[in-house]
């Protein structure tokens, strides 16, 4: 009996992901549109707590000015990659010029295909086609923008009549109390983890920015906002935030190695000081996620839906947990999913 019921419940995982996989242009602009309905009321929620003297903003305030700063802050980012684009074409041949230059120095160069050194390096630093890549998983993003706005829009609208719902749902108050504790939990952890990468992501963007312009790299504020962005997926971010910018500096220097390494060794430094040391004090042992299941779960989103999947993987993976946590038959998969077995089970 054990066994069927271990059977049936692989099947029901397996086509859960085929589910997932099949109906991605579905189900991802649902997901994006929930993701980005939270990020506007957890900036509304930031506004409502401005306050001077007795005044409060009023909520529709809030809200109006989160989804306002939120569109503005996505066109001038939309904007500013454009621009950093169309300036990549002007440096180009300066670019393989100089790694010609530097190759000519290499002991033995003339035994060494230069010409495919040269192409696999500006392959590799072609930030066209690294941003084209990009794009390029976010294509079903754009092509649904419209339809994401839509969802968003309604969930705003809706998200009022939320408790009502839950409530007339249920029917019975003992579950309806449960599932809000649920709810919370997940809205503070997921909030909790959103704010201290954002405020981590932002401090090593910046300072990689400053280390870059010091140095003179050129499209320093590229790199910044690159590194800004990669460091929401987890390790495979931090890493080509530092890979990039270091093949830049190759690319730009005709004099030796010393630039690179500067710049390898300086962000990799910002990204060890800030990721490993300065962002497990503050985030605590409150997230409770093992590092291993982050990493496997960042490979198995990444498969699912690409480049949006990484970005989500995290947050995806704190709400499976608290959910799997709060029922017993699914509670043993939750203490696996944790970091050091120990879970918060509120409504126990």
């Amino acid at each position: 009996m054990k066994l069927i019921k271990f059977a049936m419940a692989l099947l029901i995982v397996a086509l859960v992901f085929t589910l997932l996989i099949v109906a991605q242009d579905l189900l991802l602009p649902i997901v994006i549109a929930i993701a980005i309905w939270y990020l506007i009321n957890l900036l509304a929620s930031g506004f409502a707590r401005i306050r001077i003297g007795d005044f409060a903003i009023p909520r529709v305030l809030c809200f109006a000015a989160s989804l306002f700063t939120f569109v503005f802050g996505i066109s001038s980012l939309v904007q500013f990659v454009g621009g950093s684009l169309n300036d990549l074409g002007d440096v180009v041949g300066t670019y393989e010029a100089n790694l010609r230059a530097l190759w000519n120095r290499l002991p033995y160069s003339e035994y060494l295909p230069v010409e495919g050194f040269l192409q696999a390096v500006s392959e590799r630093l072609d930030l066209s086609a690294i941003f084209t890549s990009i794009a390029v998983s976010f294509t079903s993003i754009a092509r649904d923008s419209l339809l994401i706005l839509i969802y968003v829009m309604f969930l705003l609208f809706e998200q009022g009549n939320f408790n009502r719902k839950l409530s007339a749902l249920v029917g019975d108050q003992q579950q309806e109390k449960r599932l809000l504790r649920i709810m919370a939990q997940i809205k503070a952890d997921v909030q909790k983890y959103l704010s201290i990468k954002f405020l981590v992501s932002a401090l090593t963007g910046t300072l990689s920015y400053a280390l870059l312009r010091a140095l003179n790299i050129d499209f320093a504020e590229i790199w910044g906002l690159l590194i800004f962005l990669l460091n929401f997926i987890p390790t495979i971010g931090s890493i080509i935030a530092t890979v990039f910018p270091s093949l830049m500096a190759l690319a730009q220097s005709n004099d030796d190695f010393g630039l690179f390494f500067t710049v390898l060794f300086g962000i990799s430094a910002l990204q060890v000081l800030i990721g490993n040391i300065l962002e497990p004090r503050i985030t605590g042992k409150s997230l409770n996620l093992s590092p291993v299941v982050i990493l496997f779960n960042l490979a198995l989103w990444g498969a699912i839906w690409g480049v949006p999947g990484m970005f989500l993987c995290v947050p995806l993976l704190i709400i499976t947990t608290i959910v799997l946590s709060h029922f017993p038959k699914t509670r043993p998969i939750a203490i696996l999913l944790s970091s050091d077995g120990q879970l918060n089970v509120s409504d126990e």
